[in-house]
This record gives structure tokens, sequence and C-alpha cells, in this order.
């Protein structure tokens, strides 16, 4: 069977969230909006909600089931639907730190 791992979304932007229009498509979601919350058995996201519903911490509506492979599903009002990690483009104006030559340290 199948297991998920669990990312709850933090309080703040849940209410952000809960009020925002629904779109289609792939939703871009932020690691930094999240938190690890253990793991589910389950034969899809469905059988997982179904699973935590009458448990001490049901799946809420933002809430985030990844399988094994890294796919993401977020559970919204009108069931799960596919979502990515949002991960920003660096700044082209920022240059990146020069790479330490082996066996030197860096300095502060």
């Amino acid at each position: 069977m199948p297991v998920f791992r669990i990312h709850r979304m933090k309080e703040a932007p849940r209410q952000q969230f809960r009020s925002a229009p629904h779109v289609s498509g792939a939703a871009n979601v932020k690691p930094k909006d999240y938190e690890p919350s253990g793991e589910v058995e389950a034969e899809n996201e469905y059988a997982a909600w179904a699973g935590l519903r009458n448990s001490e911490r049901p799946l809420a509506v933002g809430d985030i089931l990844e399988t094994s492979a890294g796919v993401l599903r977020i559970c919204k009002y009108v069931g799960f639907e596919e979502a990515r990690w949002f991960v920003p483009e660096p700044d082209p104006n920022v240059m990146p730190p020069a790479p330490v030559p082996a066996g030197e340290t860096a300095q502060a």
C-alpha cells in the first residue's frame, strides 16, 4: 500500500489560501508555508483523507499529501489537485559565493 508524507499548512498562509479564488492547473506551493506532519498509508489521497477524517489531526484545506515519487496533491474544497513546490529563480544580480578550494576554510 502506498505511503503519503503529510505536509500541514501553517495557520497564517491557510487563512489566505482559504479566501483565494479557485484556479485550475497545478498549484504552486511554498515549502516555508508547510511543516512535515508524519505519514499515512492509504490506497490513494481520498482514502488517506477518509482515514484521517476522524483522527486528532484530520487533513484540512491547504494540506498536502506527497507520494514516495515526490508527486504533490493539495487538499482543496473540491477534492485533491496537483501541486508543485515553488522554487524562485535565482536573482541574476546576486553573485553566488566563490567555491572554497579543497583543504582551505572559508573566511567569515
